[in-house]
């Protein structure tokens, strides 16, 4: 049985040094690599950060209806391909994802056992500070992202833990703790449990 973890976060948070961290550190976890129209940045790879597609090529899968999920944000589209969760479960594999709100929302409503995590900085000043620390925006952009990141954290309600990121090295720690404790509640309601009973029973 294949567990989807969503992770959320507005840009500037820790979530990709945190997905990477917890990929590292637990077992039998798969990542998501999500399909985007935007161009890529830096030393990205194409298949390992991004999936990079033409606008075309991606309406025309939405129009196929491959996506699990998908959202346009900043005038990209973003989506998490149904594909994907095909092989984390071929491969015995619980699967990460790191996807805004619009798609754990849209994730949720297909996969309603989904878990869902949001990681927010413990304040805007702290936000904005990573997000200057970065180099890759300048100040229209930084601006319209701390935005949005007031609107993604109002919908905190919607996720199943909150998880502030104050300390790396503590939020590494708890995310790990949260995908450990999910597996063994899990655990608990699968068939193995009547056979493992059983071997107690004389």
């Amino acid at each position: 049985m294949t567990t989807v973890f969503i992770i959320s976060a507005p840009s500037g948070s820790g979530k990709s040094t945190l997905v990477d961290r917890l990929l590292a550190r637990v077992e039998n976890l798969m990542f998501s690599v999500s399909f985007t129209t935007r161009a890529r940045r830096g030393q990205e790879v194409d298949g390992e950060n991004y999936r990079f597609v033409s606008r075309a090529d991606f309406e025309a899968m939405i129009g196929r209806g491959e996506f699990l999920e998908w959202a346009e944000v900043f005038g990209n589209y973003y989506g998490t391909h149904q594909s994907i969760l095909e092989e984390a479960r071929r491969q015995a594999k619980d699967l990460v994802l790191d996807i805004d709100v619009q798609g754990a929302r849209q994730l949720k409503g297909r996969i309603p056992g989904a878990v869902s995590v949001f990681i927010l900085a413990p304040s805007r000043q702290v936000l904005e500070h990573r997000l200057r620390a970065r180099g890759e925006d300048g100040d229209e952009v930084i601006e319209r992202r701390l935005g949005e990141a007031a609107d993604e954290i109002r919908n905190y309600k919607d996720y199943d833990y909150i998880l502030i990121n104050r300390d790396l090295d503590e939020s590494d720690r708890v995310l790990s703790g949260i995908v450990i404790a999910e597996r063994a509640r899990r655990a608990r309601i699968e068939d193995r449990i009547p056979a493992i009973l059983a071997t107690f029973e004389r």
